[in-house]
């Protein structure tokens, strides 16, 4: 092996720690009384430039609704690898949703957001409906939802 490789990889492996670094997160999802079905929900990562880079949790278990959630439709392309193991019922109407999920420091206070979809059947969808800054000054403070979501709080 010569020097530059040696030294690339000794970089990789002391940078490898500090990307794997991630925090729980507790989201908590307070739906209006809508009078509708359950809803279905994705939420999401974007960046700074309102990117899709990661899914954070999928409610419903009918994979043939997530077009609805249209904007994290298009960003995830509805892989099954961007939902599988962070999926689970719809939340109805009234309720709230409470998961916690990892998210990586690298995140937290460097211009990202958590933004929520919200479908419910025969009824108006809300791609982006709730946009929350992911900063440590943020956690704790509900961000009012636009449609069917009454809130979303993030702690840390």
């Amino acid at each position: 092996m010569n020097k530059t490789a040696a030294s690339l990889l000794l970089v990789g492996a002391l940078a490898l720690p500090a990307l794997a670094d991630a925090r729980p997160v507790t989201l908590t999802t307070q739906m209006k009384d809508y009078g509708g079905d359950g809803a279905y929900l994705a939420i999401y990562v974007t960046d700074a430039k309102g990117q899709y880079k990661k899914t954070l949790w999928v409610s419903g278990k009918k994979a043939k609704y997530y077009k609805n959630l249209r904007d994290w439709a298009r960003g995830s392309g509805m892989k099954a690898s961007e939902f599988d193991g962070v999926s689970g019922a719809s939340v109805g109407s009234g309720r709230t949703l409470k998961v916690t999920v990892e998210v990586a420091d690298a995140l937290i206070d460097a211009g990202y957001e958590i933004r929520v979809d919200s479908a419910v059947e025969d009824m108006r969808d809300h791609p982006g409906e709730v946009r929350a800054p992911l900063t440590t000054a943020g956690a704790g403070k509900p961000v009012a939802g636009r449609g069917y979501v009454k809130s979303l709080t993030y702690t840390m």
